[in-house]
């Protein structure tokens, strides 16, 4: 029954529950959300969002709230699910109901745009390497320190780090592949580097209990994938092209994310206009 609801409303063939929802993200995730001259907010979620309202005939408002308040406000009742970048874990699984994944969430480095092309973290040997203060980035490169060789320097914000790069006082800088994207496309002088795969995902978090809502919004996903609107957005707010085979190009079976708590296997066909 819920592939059945989820295809019809997805293409305009049934109606939804409400017709007006609340969704958070984080407001200030560029290129992800950020804000804009008039108030509101912008970047690659923000018009994700918009699309699946348009292809639902629903109005969502969005939510710009500070991160940690969201899955929170979601367990509440507050917002009817999630629209900010959400990695999906075992442990959020155990407690959210997420979607399939739509982004790779990887580690990318940033280097001088005359830099080195490096193609293994051991080229990053005896390198001086910035990263934002307390981020896992800053823990997950202190944690190979001694098997890399690299010298780690801390800074009080990504930009910061990007700077250090630009001025010649780091070799690189490493953060998310979407950011790095982000400040490559805005920062003449410097350039995309080595990108270090983790293997997660961003999906959207519902509440337990709301499969067909979750469904229902997977399976606009899925044709944004199948149609390219999803490559557009990605050529739009990161400048780059979605990798062959990624989450944002590739469907997945069933509803959910494949490994985890919640997934439901369903062999759907995307009903896609």
């Amino acid at each position: 029954m819920i592939a059945g609801l989820a295809l019809s409303l997805a293409i305009g063939g049934g109606a939804l529950a409400k017709d007006r929802y609340v969704v958070a993200l984080d407001g200030t995730f560029a290129p992800h959300a950020m804000p804009t001259m008039d108030g509101g907010v912008e970047g690659f979620n923000v018009d994700l969002t918009n699309v699946i309202a348009e292809r639902l005939g629903v109005e969502i408002e969005i939510v710009a709230t500070q991160f940690s308040g969201i899955l929170p406000g979601l367990q509440a009742g507050t917002y009817d699910f999630v629209v900010a970048p959400t990695t999906i874990t075992k442990e959020r699984a155990a407690n959210y109901l997420f979607s399939e994944g739509y982004l790779n969430t990887d580690f990318q480095f940033l280097v001088r745009a005359d830099g080195p092309d490096i193609t293994d973290l051991k080229q990053f040997r005896g390198m001086k390497i910035a990263v934002n203060k307390g981020s896992v980035y800053d823990s997950w490169a202190r944690g190979l320190a001694g098997e890399i060789g690299w010298v780690i320097e801390s800074y009080g914000t990504a930009t910061d780090a990007v700077q250090a790069v630009l001025s010649g006082r780091a070799d690189a800088t490493v953060a998310g592949n979407t950011v790095m994207a982000w400040a490559a496309k805005q920062t003449p002088g410097v350039k995309l580097s080595y990108l270090y795969s983790t293997g997660l995902v961003w999906g959207m978090p519902f509440r337990k209990g709301d499969e067909a809502l979750r469904a229902t919004v997977e399976a606009v996903i899925e044709c944004m994938k199948l149609d390219g609107t999803m490559a557009e957005l990605h050529r739009k707010w990161f400048g780059t092209d979605p990798a062959p085979g990624s989450a944002a190009l590739t469907p997945r079976p069933g509803w959910g994310e494949p490994g985890f708590e919640g997934y439901v296997e369903d062999d759907h066909v995307p009903g896609c206009n």
